[in-house]
């Protein structure tokens, strides 16, 4: 915890009620600037999130050479350098507390002759970037890193681009975005498969932007993506959907307060996105998408939550994917369910912002819920409506998803849930706190 933390509790709280717009989806905005970077022409944004995530992408491909401007409240418009285009920054890349800004750029600039060095926070720099800079080598590409493939990271671009042939070992939409925007400047195709199923995002504003690709179906259920290098991407329109992941939050606490009832617009529907609203409704809460319509070739809908008795169920492993930001959310509100929630196939949560698994548990445990941590996973054991004691302090490990989550906890326990630090929840949902104060949640300095 910094000097500079703000000490925050979330305290026992009315029924929530209203509407609310949660901000713009952070996976498409970090792609909607890195695309726009790359094409020829101009790209048009509206609803992108303006957290400091996204911000460390649009200042990084702002020093590669496109123009990025801001004009006006999430309407931003990028003039791109083309495929190949970008030049050397002339200082060092901080992407903050971002791993998904960080592992995109350095997809996008691996097969250009140019050199960068990375950075950020010290929760990113504990962070395994050898994950993305391995496979990168396969283009060309070379890297130096702390031992264990740490930041700070300095990526040296192909000068002379191979295309690649790539088999993604771990469920990881950054690592196989990566590979996808790399391909753009080898020649010839490159195929990159994957055996889970992930968020299928760049894929789709690949094609959008004008790159030649195309996704098969494998037999054991995974796909290949291929994708034609020495692409020519043109600037679009992009008019970012709202974030299921931050949805989360205010959904959550709608189900576990008391008599509440809101309705979230304009949310994203993605199937490879909406794993948490599946399981939701698989522990019985009342959840109904309305007024569903596509944007920008992503489904959109308004989501209704309304106060519900839980029940523990088992997730399907093969579920995770689809909802692997949403965990500390969901434990959450397995704490306030009746029974166990198992949880497994979460080996990815050891490397995210924190180990995420690790700080769950703990959370979970100062707060009195009973927990078992799996090598994999963990098993909640419910308390019940309105049966959480409360009155723990959570460390957040710099962590905003830990943050926000206990924070919910907090609106339903008997006692007042302090997070040690929320300062850092500013770098996906800086509206968090106003938004759910404005549906009735209460929030005290701690």
């Amino acid at each position: 915890m910094s000097s500079l933390a703000r000490p925050l509790k979330g305290c026992r709280s009315p029924a929530l009620r209203g509407s609310a717009t949660v901000p713009g989806d952070k996976s498409i905005s970090h792609r909607a600037l890195i695309l726009g970077g790359l094409a020829l022409g101009e790209t048009r944004i509206t609803g992108l999130l303006e957290a400091e995530d996204v911000l460390n992408t649009a200042e990084s491909v702002r020093a590669f050479g496109a123009q990025v401007v801001r004009q006006g409240p999430g309407a931003w418009k990028v003039s791109g350098t083309g495929v190949g285009g970008w030049r050397r920054p002339e200082d060092v890349l901080d992407f903050g507390n971002s791993g998904t800004g960080s592992r995109l750029v350095m997809g996008a600039m691996a097969t250009t002759p140019v050199t960068a060095v990375f950075t950020g926070d010290s929760s990113l720099r504990q962070r395994p970037m050898g994950r993305v800079l391995e496979p990168l080598k396969l283009y060309g590409a070379e890297y130096d890193a702390r031992p264990g493939g740490l930041m700070p990271v300095t990526l040296t671009g192909a000068g002379a681009a191979m295309p690649a042939d790539y088999l993604v070992p771990m469920a990881s939409a950054q690592v196989k975005s990566a590979m996808l925007l790399a391909a753009l400047n080898a020649p010839g195709r490159s195929r990159i498969s994957q055996k889970t199923l992930t968020r299928d995002h760049t894929e789709k504003m690949l094609a959008a932007f004008g790159a030649a690709i195309t996704v098969e179906p494998l037999a054991d259920g995974g796909e290949a993506i291929t994708i034609t290098g020495e692409a020519e991407l043109k600037g679009i329109s992009v008019a970012v959907p709202r974030d299921p992941s931050s949805a989360a939050f205010p959904l959550v606490a709608a189900l576990i307060v008391p008599d509440s009832e809101i309705l979230l617009n304009d949310v994203l529907l993605n199937p490879r996105r909406t794993g948490l609203f599946e399981t939701l409704r698989e522990m019985g809460a009342s959840l109904d998408i309305v007024n569903v319509r596509d944007s920008g070739g992503e489904q959109i809908g308004d989501v209704k939550i309304r106060a519900s008795a839980l029940r523990g169920v088992e997730v399907p492993p093969e579920r995770v994917p689809d909802m692997i930001d949403e965990f500390p959310i969901l434990a959450v509100a397995a704490a306030f369910a009746e029974g166990s929630t198992i949880m497994r196939g979460l080996e990815e949560l050891r490397v995210k912002e924190s180990d995420r698994l690790a700080a769950i548990v703990a959370g979970l445990r100062a707060n009195g819920v009973g927990v078992e941590e799996l090598d994999d996973g963990m098993v909640v054991q419910g308390c019940g409506q309105g049966g959480v004691p409360g009155a723990g302090t959570v460390a957040t490990a710099l962590d905003h998803r830990i943050a926000m989550s206990f924070l919910v906890m907090g609106l339903a326990a008997r006692a007042a849930v302090t997070v040690d630090d929320s300062t850092m929840i500013a770098t996906s949902f800086p509206e968090f706190e106003s938004l759910m104060s404005g549906l009735g949640a209460v929030f005290e300095p701690a």
